[in-house]
């Protein structure tokens, strides 16, 4: 059985005392593919530091966050300009907008947020999308930009059926992540009558820890409490819902 982490931030400060081993052990649980999003360009080096010691595990995006964006959003956005062009990424990300903590830089956050999924399409690459508190203008965004070639995931979604439903018509998935696993997050509700097949799993490591271990820190062996979850409000086992978003996860990476 092999579980696709398909968003997880393994290069943060909050691994740095046990980071291979916590890596091991998602591996000899079988979540052997795991999907870095970029943060900023402080959090470049780290990330890269982590796929050059697991090249066989760790697969690196790049993008602006958009709780990154600042006054110095055109210097940051140049830099990572620059490093698509210097090697591999399998998406852009971690994108989009977040209206949760600050509207200060709403206007930026758009504008960057436009910048970057012209990258994805001038690169043919998936996005990876962050949309807090900020569903509905993201879905406006890729409406208005209308591309073919716009494909990827709505990381850690928690919107409504409705938006699920528009999402996914829009030729997007949706990432699934712990809190499918809280008690009164209507999470499950939202995505009932979506079709596995458009559903992706995600631990947004650190962040996010599933039930039982939620309140502590997340990490990407915790992807089994979610796939569980999964198997549960589908009616499925967890082989299957391994197997059908690992393929998910196949088919917006490109391997």
């Amino acid at each position: 059985m092999i579980l696709t982490d398909t968003h997880t931030h393994l290069y943060a400060q909050e691994f740095d005392v046990d980071r291979s081993a916590m890596i091991k052990r998602a591996i000899d649980s079988g979540i052997s593919r795991l999907f870095l999003p970029n943060i900023d360009c402080q959090s470049i080096q780290p990330m890269l530091d982590l796929v050059w010691a697991f090249p066989e595990n760790c697969f690196p995006m790049m993008g602006l966050h958009p709780c990154s964006v600042d006054e110095h959003v055109e210097a940051q956005l140049f830099q990572i300009q620059k490093w698509l062009k210097k090697r591999k990424f399998y998406a852009i990300g971690e994108i989009g907008l977040d209206y949760y903590w600050s509207l200060d830089f709403k206007e930026q956050q758009i504008s960057a947020f436009k910048k970057q999924l012209q990258w994805a399409i001038q690169f043919n690459l998936p996005v990876v999308i962050h949309s807090r508190n900020s569903t509905a203008d993201v879905i406006s965004v890729l409406k208005e930009i209308n591309h073919s070639k716009l494909k990827g995931i709505f990381h850690c979604f928690s919107g409504t059926e409705e938006e699920a439903k528009e999402i996914v018509s829009l030729g997007f998935y949706l990432g699934i992540g712990g809190v499918l696993t809280f008690k009164n997050s209507g999470l499950d509700k939202a995505i009932e009558n979506i079709s596995i097949e458009y559903l992706v799993l995600e631990t947004d490591a650190p962040y996010l820890a599933p039930i039982p271990y939620r309140g502590k820190r997340n990490e990407s062996v915790y992807l089994i409490e979610v796939a569980k979850k999964l198997a549960e409000l589908k009616h499925t086992s967890i082989e299957n819902v391994a197997k059908i978003t690992t393929e998910n996860s196949k088919k917006i990476f490109n391997g």
